[in-house]
């Protein structure tokens, strides 16, 4: 019998055993999901130059936070852009806790050579300024203690590194996009298969009935000895519901990286369709032990067709969709490229607000938050290797390893149509160096990802080149006004195309011209002067009225991309009366002002309804009889000078362009107005010019 005592401490015994299971049980999951760890503060700097170059500055420690780079003023200062050594350091406390897990440090950025340092042993090494990299430090760490971390980094050109030079872009140098931790169990969702996420989502036969995805799922085991665990994947759709689920089971091995696959195939999908209905599911996928989950990743999930027929155009989910593109580079007036997210979402915001449909992002892969944001925004994107104008002959290596590593990073985002393999790079023989290279580029390309396509870009208009038709689709650069001939001679070339080769695939990759906003004309030319001092705004206006006229009557340019979206840095740059600078933006590289050619676009691609006057900063005028130009989507303006209404408008190249010749300026302050639109969609704008 047993006695009152003893069955309250058989009872107490047994309440602390369930507990203990219980703790045993939630400890185990949590324990068990990766944990990802920003580490982007706390961080010291300084530059490892020559002390007998008295020009330099950074030579010693200072604490900054990453984002980071060194040369964020330099470049405009005068002082000099700095191309050389630097070193970064942290203390990291090891939390005890991770001991037995795996660790790794994941660097999204860093200009363009690095070294990691943990506690002083040499980790591995990584060349190319513009995609992620990884590696285990789990061996290197000391638990429970505090850990130095140094990584050593150098941004001057190498010939075995694209880009090989610094003349068309700067080659920023330092740590200038965000830091992580990621700490998994041993037996993980690989996380140094080039950086990527470690799961690859294809998709086949998408229409509005249905839609088969396959996920791709690359497993690493470092525990003792095989494992037999359930690989799930399940797909999210907008509101977090469950609407597909393929569980099963695996056996992992202690050797090598393993490929698993799951098919999850979908009735009545709903499409993500650009930016009209840029609709996102989430796929989800998960190693567990029972119920217990090892590792689990999450990818975006858009489900849709992309089509170019030659001579008809771009097709997204088999309609007609206009590809109204822009090129970013991505730096800023004192920041460098060093941008917060939300400097990348406000450039973003700038290009949704002009209405375009689809972004260049070059020369070079660009941040993974902005190819996220273009993927819940809409935006069809065409994402590149800086393999970009000029050939060394000693780069073959990287630039396959920076396309490896753009495409297995970005495999997963929807937005992205194309990958892009060079710009500018020629060679004088279709079997020499640089031809040869694009088509190895072409061929990884495939091999990698065969359901998007490649694209090279010439800055010649001939399609016979040697080093052309490498790729799906021939990417063209055209500045005629600038850099040869006259505006209106893009008609002449895009129609000669069009007749030569009615089943090539092409794209207008770059068009635009430098405009300061200091500068002020009344433009009556049409050419440039790409060596000058004197850029004014207005000859970019009248630029891009003609040739946005041209490219809109051809569907056969498939795509066209302004060159730029910013103004942007150029070290050796001269021109325009601003050192270091590239002015063909619509905007300022501070994001200050848009220039008349960004509401040029605005009028012609966004259907919100505005009008706008040009010649806004040219307020003092010398001509007595001026031409007044007005951007109107909602109908022929009324124009009133002076409180006059102002006769004889003249219809432009596009349905929003409209001129009023011969206006008469009073002498002292004119104020002009300009109204259109009907009932509650009246709109108008108003500007001062003194004569």
């Amino acid at each position: 019998m047993m006695i009152k005592g003893e069955r309250s401490f058989l009872m107490f015994a047994a309440f602390m055993l369930l507990l203990n299971l219980a703790v045993r049980s939630q400890t185990k999951l949590k324990e068990g999901a990766r944990t990802v760890i920003a580490i982007n503060n706390d961080w010291q700097f300084k530059k490892d130059a020559n002390r007998r170059d008295a020009a330099l500055t950074d030579l010693k420690w200072k604490n900054v936070t990453i984002p980071h780079t060194w040369n964020d003023k330099d470049i405009q200062s005068g002082n000099g852009f700095y191309a050389g050594d630097a070193t970064y350091k942290k203390e990291l406390l090891a939390d005890a806790g991770w001991e037995g897990k795996r660790v790794f440090i994941r660097f999204e950025g860093v200009g363009s050579e690095s070294r990691l340092y943990v506690n002083d042993r040499l980790i591995g090494e990584h060349k190319g300024s513009y995609s992620a990299f990884a590696f285990d430090i789990s061996y290197a760490l000391k638990y429970g203690q505090k850990n130095k971390i140094e990584v050593r980094v150098n941004n001057q050109e190498r010939e075995d590194v694209i880009p090989v030079n610094n003349r068309l872009f700067p080659i920023y140098g330092g740590i200038y996009r965000p830091v992580s931790l990621i700490i998994t169990n041993k037996l993980n969702i690989v996380v140094t298969d080039f950086a990527s996420p470690g799961i690859y989502i294809s998709q086949k036969n998408v229409s509005a009935k249905s839609a088969e995805v396959q996920v791709k799922v690359k497993l690493e085991n470092k525990l003792d000895k095989a494992a037999n665990l359930t690989l799930s994947a399940k797909i999210y759709d907008a509101s977090g519901k469950i609407v597909k689920q393929e569980d099963g089971p695996i056996s992992v091995s202690t050797q090598g990286e393993q490929i698993f696959t799951k098919n999850l195939d979908l009735t009545n999908p709903h499409l993500w369709n650009g930016i009209k209905d840029p609709y996102l599911y989430r796929l989800v996928a998960s190693i567990l032990d029972g119920d217990k989950v090892l590792d689990e990743v999450s990818q975006p999930l858009g489900l849709r067709k992309f089509e170019m027929k030659p001579g008809k155009g771009f097709f997204l989910n088999d309609q007609p969709y206009r590809l109204l593109g822009v090129c970013r580079h991505q730096d800023k007036q004192d920041e460098g490229n060093a941008l917060s997210n939300e400097q990348h979402l406000a450039d973003l915001k700038d290009i949704q607000e002009m209405g375009a449909t689809s972004i260049r992002f070059a020369h070079y892969q660009q941040s993974e938050y902005l190819y996220s944001k273009c993927d819940s925004l809409g935006f069809v994107i065409w994402a590149e290797i800086p393999f970009v104008n000029a050939v060394s002959g000693k780069e073959a290596a990287n630039a396959q390893h920076q396309l490896r590593e753009l495409i297995r990073q970005n495999y997963n985002h929807p937005s992205i149509y194309v990958w892009g393999l060079h710009n500018e790079v020629y060679g004088k023989t279709p079997d020499d160096y640089t031809a040869v290279l694009t088509r190895d580029l072409d061929d990884i390309s495939k091999t990698e990802d065969p359901d998007r396509y490649t694209v090279s870009v010439s800055g010649y208009g001939e399609m016979d080149r040697p080093t052309n038709l490498n790729a799906d689709i021939q990417g063209m650069n055209r500045y005629y006004g600038w850099y040869e001939g006259r505006i209106g001679d893009l008609e002449q070339w895009v129609s000669g195309l069009e007749k030569k080769y009615p089943d090539n695939r092409l794209v207008l990759s770059e068009y635009g011209v430098e405009a300061n906003i200091d500068q002020q004309e009344e433009v009556k030319r049409d050419t440039g002067n790409p060596s000058g001092q004197f850029w004014p705004e207005a000859y970019q206006q009248k630029f891009h009225e003609i040739q946005w006229g041209i490219i809109e009557k051809h569907p056969y340019i498939a795509a066209s991309y302004i060159w730029n979206m910013f103004d942007f840095a150029v070290p050796p740059a001269n021109g325009g009366g601003v050192p270091a600078r590239n002015m063909k933006g619509l905007i300022t590289y501070d994001r200050k002002v848009k220039k008349d050619a960004f509401y040029w676009y605005k009028a012609n691609w966004n259907p919100e309804p505005m009008v706008y006057l040009t010649g806004r900063r040219h307020t003092k005028r010398t001509n007595a009889l001026t031409t007044v130009t007005v951007y109107s989507n909602v109908g022929v303006p009324v124009l009133t000078l002076n409180g006059k209404k102002i006769n004889g408008v003249k219809k432009g190249t596009t349905d929003v362009h409209y001129v009023f010749e011969n206006v008469k300026l009073q002498k002292g302050k004119n104020h002009i107005e300009a109204v259109a639109g009907k009932e509650d969609k009246v709109v108008k704008d108003q500007i001062d010019w003194s004569f």
